[in-house]
């Protein structure tokens, strides 16, 4: 073969290899489209995670139909439509995502631009019991779906691997959209391993109902991380909170835990008696000194207006104050049945419990005695809980390093419907937030 030949060749050969390369390239890197959703969604329905879902104003799920979200869709609230997925009562969504393909709901806007309240969030509304009145009431938001009912462990579906970025809505003060608003889900629903991050109000609030719920994340948000009311009864195990020292409510007290009975602190059942275990509540004093901490940050926990919750085998740190037992009916600390926090650790807190002479809160003595008695320790610097990096804000690393008391001392005696393990707080020897939740999502390009 002459040299003009062999060039011409290897030439052919070259252009082929380019093409195959270009061809490979399309198969790994498929176009998606832009599908922009509005209005009601009647039938069954799938999106697939080579699109990319643009909400546009209130999408409800109707009774009847299920939302299909298939492993690693994103899903982008369009700004300024109040855009908010609403699951109502006998419709479900089945987002059921994984560890390396998560399911993501953010803002629509570019890296730099993200900022809380760009969409609204996230309604789940089920047929479990809630106490209102009549057994049924309309959810915060504005959105006029009702939830409640008389049905334990009605099924809303599954929301696993999924992350809610940049959400939060204000109809008007004290009627909010969170990131995830679960208003009387039934325990025949699976939620596990979401993160909320950037809300503007509310990262998790239950109002009512009985589901279950492990691995959650509550990230930077604005207002309260877990909130509770209207009588949720389930139970939660394994939770992360990390407060931003700059990120809480304009006007109101920005805590770890906030838990009310209902809004007027009446004794209707069912009560709010639900139960944490090995939750990690972390505020926003890395420090005593940290600079920059916005003043409405308060409370690790809340816990006020006849609420019933427990907290077992858990972590508070690195608050304004640590723990706050409000109302009247706080000043016994409810003995005969509840709350309870017990076998926790407290460190790291500028005040320890918000104690008042005015009968409102448990006096300075009665705290300490619940504390004692609840065989809970309270320790006077985050850094006694050896927590690796547990505030480094955009990188965090929140695992107990060798010595840590949060690696023993958990106890479930009396205690079901829980995962039995040695640690306290949401970490032991796995972190299990890897893989899948983002510590940094003002900045990831989706």
């Amino acid at each position: 073969m002459n040299r003009n030949k062999s060039n011409l060749l290897l030439l052919v050969l070259a252009l082929m290899g380019l093409i195959a390369t270009s061809c490979d390239k399309e198969k790994e890197e498929p176009k998606g489209t832009k599908k922009t959703v509005s209005g009601a969604i009647t039938q069954n329905t799938l999106w697939e995670s080579k699109d990319t879902i643009i909400l546009d104003g209130f999408v409800y799920v109707k009774s009847g139909a299920v939302l299909t979200i298939e492993p690693g869709t994103i899903i982008k609230g369009l700004s300024d439509t109040k855009a908010c997925l609403i699951v109502e009562r006998g419709a479900r969504i089945m987002a059921n995502g994984t560890a390396d393909k998560p399911i993501v709901f953010t803002s629509d806007k570019p890296v730099g631009q993200r900022k809380p309240g760009d969409w609204a969030g996230i309604i789940i509304c089920g047929k479990a019991p809630i106490n209102q009145t009549g057994g049924e009431a309309e959810i915060e938001g504005g959105t006029g779906a009702v939830y409640g009912g008389t049905d334990p462990n009605d099924n809303s579906g599954v929301l696993r691997y999924v992350r809610i970025e940049f959400a939060g809505f204000e109809v008007s003060n004290g009627n909010e959209i969170n990131g995830l608003t679960m208003g009387g889900v039934g325990k025949g629903t699976t939620i596990e391993y979401v993160q909320v991050s950037f809300g503007r109000d509310d990262s998790f609030e239950w109002f009512g109902g009985t589901v279950n719920a492990k691995y959650l994340v509550s990230y930077r948000g604005g207002d309260d991380d877990f909130d509770t009311d209207n009588g949720f009864s389930g139970n939660v195990q394994f939770g992360f909170i990390l407060r931003g020292p700059e990120e809480a409510d304009k006007t109101d007290a920005s805590n770890g835990f906030e838990s009310d009975n209902d809004a007027s602190g009446s004794s209707n059942a069912p009560l709010t008696s639900a139960k944490f275990s090995n939750i990690t509540i972390l505020g926003p004093y890395a420090t005593k000194t940290q600079a920059n901490v916005n003043p409405n940050h308060k409370y690790g926990l809340r816990l006020r207006r006849n609420t019933r919750l427990n907290l077992y085998n858990s972590i508070i740190a690195g608050f304004n104050t640590g723990i706050s037992l409000e109302g009247p009916s706080m000043s016994l600390y409810n003995a005969q049945n509840g709350p309870e926090i017990k076998n926790c650790l407290m460190a790291g807190m500028i005040k320890n419990f918000n104690a008042k002479t005015d009968g409102t809160s448990l006096t300075q003595a009665e705290y300490e005695t619940m504390f004692s008695n609840g065989n809970n320790t309270l320790y006077n610097e985050n850094s006694d809980l050896k927590l690796a990096n547990a505030w480094n804000w955009g990188n965090v690393n929140p695992m107990p390093q060798a010595g840590s008391p949060a690696l023993s001392g958990a106890s479930f005696t009396g205690l079901t419907g829980f995962d039995v393990v040695t640690f306290r707080g949401a970490f032991g020897t796995q972190n299990w937030t890897e893989g899948w939740c983002n510590w940094d999502p003002q900045n990831t390009q989706y």
